[in-house]
Parts: C-alpha cells; sequence; structure tokens
C-alpha cells in the first residue's frame, strides 16, 4: 500500500495542502468545522505526517476533559524528563501534551503511539485512541487493560498498607487518608487498600478529601481542631504535605508530637527541616523510572506488534523522615 501524503488528505477534503497542514497542526485562520472536517479526513485515510512514525504522545487524563496544569507537579514533571529521554534515546521524538485538549485532536493526532498517565475510568481520549487501533502504554494501572496494550505501575496496596503499618508501630490510632475525586486506579486502589487496613484493625475509616485550589489547607481546621481529630494522616498526593503542616499550625497542633504525617510526594523540599515544620515522610512512586519503563515498552509495541507485551510493577519507596517519627518527638521534650 503506497504511503497517504497530504495532497491526498487536501484532494479528499476538497482544500489546499496549506489548509491540511494548518488543520493537523492547530495554526493558521480555520473556521472550527473546516478544522475539524480535516482531521477527521486524515484520520480517516490513515494520514500521520511525514514524522509520525517516530512521534510519541504523552498525555495526562486523570480528570477527562478538565484543564489543569500537570507539568508543575514534580511527580508528573519527573514522569516526563524521564519519558523524553528514553523516547530519544530510542530515537523518537516525544510531545507531553496539555490536558483535555477536544476531541477531534485526538482523532487525527498524527503519531505512533501514544504513553496516557493516569487514565480514570471510561476515559473518553483511550476511548478514542483505541478506536484508532494506536499502540497504548500506560503509567499507571488502566481501568481496563486490554490484550496488545502495556502498564507499568506500583503495588499501591502493599505500599498503602506499609505507611498505615508505620503509623500504627508509632503509637497511631487515628488515621485518616486525604484522597482526591478522580476516578483513576491508583486512587481507587489507595482508598480500597486503607479501608481494608481500617477494617481488619476494627476502626472506623476517616477519608478527607482533597480540595482543588485549597492551598493553605483550610479544608482540614476542621477536622484538625475537633475532639476525635486524627493523630495521623496519609495524602496521597504532592500538595498534601503542606497543606496539613499549615493546618495542624493554625489549630496549634504540633507535627510529629500531636499528628504524624506522610504524602506522596516527588517534590525534594519535603527532605529537609526548617524552623517551623520537620521533615516530611514521603511515598516516592518513582517516575523517572515508571515513565521510562513505559516508554521503552510502547516503542517495543509499535516495532514489534506480534510480540506479547509483559506489564512492570516498579516498588515504591516509604522515606521515612520527622514528621512521622514519634520517638524523636519524644525525645527533643525530654
Amino acid at each position: 500500500m503506497s504511503r497517504v501524503t497530504i495532497a491526498d488528505v487536501a484532494r479528499a477534503a476538497e482544500v489546499s495542502t496549506a489548509t491540511v497542514s494548518n488543520a493537523l497542526n492547530g495554526t493558521g485562520r480555520l473556521t472550527a468545522s473546516t478544522r475539524t472536517r480535516v482531521r477527521a479526513v486524515a484520520a480517516s485515510l490513515g494520514y500521520g505526517g511525514p514524522t509520525a512514525s517516530r512521534t510519541l504522545a504523552l498525555t495526562v487524563t486523570t480528570y477527562g476533559h478538565r484543564r489543569w496544569d500537570f507539568a508543575d507537579v514534580p511527580f508528573f514533571a519527573q514522569a516526563i524528563a524521564a519519558a523524553t529521554a528514553a523516547a530519544h534515546k530510542r530515537g523518537y521524538a516525544l510531545t507531553a501534551l496539555p490536558s483535555a485538549p477536544d476531541d477531534s485532536m485526538w482523532s487525527a493526532l498524527p503519531v505512533a503511539g501514544v504513553l496516557v498517565l493516569d487514565s480514570p475510568g471510561d476515559d473518553p481520549v483511550v476511548r478514542i485512541l483505541r478506536s484508532r487501533g494506536l499502540p497504548l502504554a500506560f503509567d499507571g494501572h488502566p481501568t481496563e487493560p486490554r490484550t496488545g496494550e502495556v502498564y507499568v505501575d506500583n503495588d499501591h496496596r502493599a505500599t498503602t498498607h506499609e505507611v498505615l503499618d508505620h503509623f500504627a508501630a508509632q503509637g497511631s490510632d487515628r488515621v485518616a487518608l486525604i484522597a482526591g475525586v478522580a476516578d483513576d486506579h491508583y486512587t481507587r486502589t489507595c482508598v480500597a487498600a486503607y479501608r481494608e487496613w481500617c477494617a481488619g484493625r476494627g476502626v472506623p475509616p476517616r477519608v478527607l478529601p482533597m480540595a482543588v485550589g485549597d492551598e493553605d489547607g483550610h479544608t482540614y481546621d476542621t477536622v484538625l481542631s475537633g475532639a476525635d481529630r486524627p493523630n495521623a494522616i496519609y495524602g496521597l498526593y504532592d500538595p498534601c504535605g503542606r497543606r496539613v503542616l499549615a493546618s495542624a499550625a493554625r489549630c496549634g497542633l504540633s507535627v510529629p508530637a500531636d499528628l504524624l504525617l506522610v504524602c506522596a510526594s516527588e517534590d525534594p523540599s519535603y527532605a529537609t527541616d526548617t524552623p517551623t515544620a520537620p521533615a516530611v515522610s514521603t511515598v516516592s512512586l518513582d517516575p523517572r523510572r515508571t515513565a521510562s519503563t513505559a516508554v521503552t515498552a510502547l516503542i517495543d509495541l509499535i516495532e514489534h506488534p506480534q510480540q506479547e507485551p509483559a506489564s512492570v510493577t516498579v516498588p515504591a519507596r516509604l522515606h521515612i523522615r520527622a514528621s512521622s517519627l514519634r520517638e524523636r518527638a519524644s525525645a527533643s521534650r525530654t
């Protein structure tokens, strides 16, 4: 079969080659209907552009069609850097796309394969990509993995139990979990593991919200000032540590003497004691390793489609610091 050219697309769409180029690249002064129609024609013809066979896309679909700046989050920043390096090592380009692009973009995106991070249930982006038959790799377990796709993930159940057991060893008996509203495998698995752990110990679970935009953690003031306040908190996301520390300070609580704290984060600033807060214990999901492994697996899918891919589990690491060590707090008061 001869390769589809931009001229073929232009002829089928009854437009100029310049219009095709502008439609596919998101440039030029085209109407939305023209851009959508040209992209649809290009997709139907299987046109990917001259460099599509050596280009990969990376996208974060955690919140579906909601726009958010994931590149500022240390976890995703490290994942993007590692994924790009892994792609370049194999001779591929990699483009990190913004969250929530319109569906027509996904329908005609000229790439050889896509790396999807934190895919939620019934992911609309994945649905479109699968309909095109594009090779897919996931950083994070997809809700419904399919034959011929590959994913790289951590054992979130084991990691959650490790954190909670650490709290229990420090004497905490009222542990709360901060979780968001996202319907991704990471959140669902951690919450389920937390509830399982609580049930095994006969204690009621307490899942706290991760409020969007609440940078100072005011969401937790009522919780931490109440008579039945938790004496340990595990936050599933990067901002949780800073927000809990801010709320604890307003409520007159000392970390770790009154409240133990662990959060999942790749932010190196958590590792340092400050005059107002201790170094924070963190869980590292090792995004550099997961992302680079996923890109390598994606390229293998592209270059060796006849081989059955094997998914990979990358160990997470609990870095224990002052915020979750009650022994250190006791020693400092004597």
